[in-house]
């Protein structure tokens, strides 16, 4: 896909997400937790999505302390929400913002690294459930609340192990390609027809918690940094992106 050779540069203004309310998940930490600050740092409002309320409300301290506009915190185990956790979320959002205009699909687990032919049955079906259908849930049960928005971005979380089979990656592998066809798919759906776009992220080697346990040997004072890589989802949450629709791409000159 033809990418935008700027993006991974973006310098947002301050006031680039004035107004605007964008939800995250896997926002207790890591990229999630750096993008919630980011977008609050940009007059944004962060909705903060995750299993663990301690660290949600590290972040929506964070935010509060260094001036941003309030969050919100909603607390959801994606592995195990059924309906009525997506209902309460829904409900939510209609009665205190009613719409979004950004929601970034961040959470996701790793599984385990081992070879197709021992891979467990039972781990290769909550990694898909999470990191692929869970967002295929929410995006649905989001959608009456996007199409309210002037300008809607929904963004994906791919990898680069999403786009090229690379062995021993197993479920998170495969997740990550379901994740391109998933973004492409809504992407085609939604053409000029809606003011939605979607696309889709390769975060690329992060220091993150799920980087240093696929790759412990790794010295992670040699990677970027969550707030080191927030051009590209600033500028696709951003007006400046509201004609880019159905393109994946790398936050990193490097992808991993």
């Amino acid at each position: 896909m033809t990418e935008i050779a700027h993006v991974k540069d973006y310098e947002p203004t301050a006031d680039l997400l004035e107004g605007r309310v964008v939800m995250i998940t896997g926002a207790g930490d890591g990229i999630g937790a750096a993008l919630a600050k980011a977008v609050a740092g940009c007059g944004g409002t962060a909705i903060l999505v995750g299993r663990t309320t301690a660290k949600l409300e590290t972040v929506y301290d964070a935010i509060v302390e260094a001036g941003g506009p309030r969050p919100a915190i909603f607390v959801i185990d994606f592995e195990t929400a059924g309906a009525a956790q997506y209902d309460q979320l829904g409900d939510a959002i209609a009665e205190t913002y009613g719409r979004l205009d950004g929601l970034v699909h961040n959470a996701g687990i790793l599984g385990e690294l081992t070879p197709i032919e021992h891979f467990d049955v039972l781990t290769w079906q909550r990694v898909l459930h999470v990191n692929l259908t869970a967002p295929f849930i929410l995006t649905r049960s989001m959608f009456p609340f996007l199409r309210r928005s002037e300008d809607a971005s929904v963004i994906f979380t791919s990898s680069g192990v999403g786009r090229k089979g690379r062995g021993f990656w197993g479920a998170y592998a495969v997740s990550k390609f379901g994740t391109e066809g998933l973004m492409e798919t809504l992407a085609d759906e939604l053409g000029e027809s809606t003011p939605i776009r979607a696309n889709a992220i390769n975060p690329g080697a992060t220091k993150t918690s799920m980087r240093a346990t696929a790759f412990p040997a790794e010295d992670p004072d040699q990677l970027r940094t969550a707030e080191e890589i927030m051009g590209t989802y600033l500028y696709l949450l951003g007006p400046a992106s509201r004609d880019v629709n159905g393109r994946s791409f790398d936050a990193q000159p490097t992808p991993s």
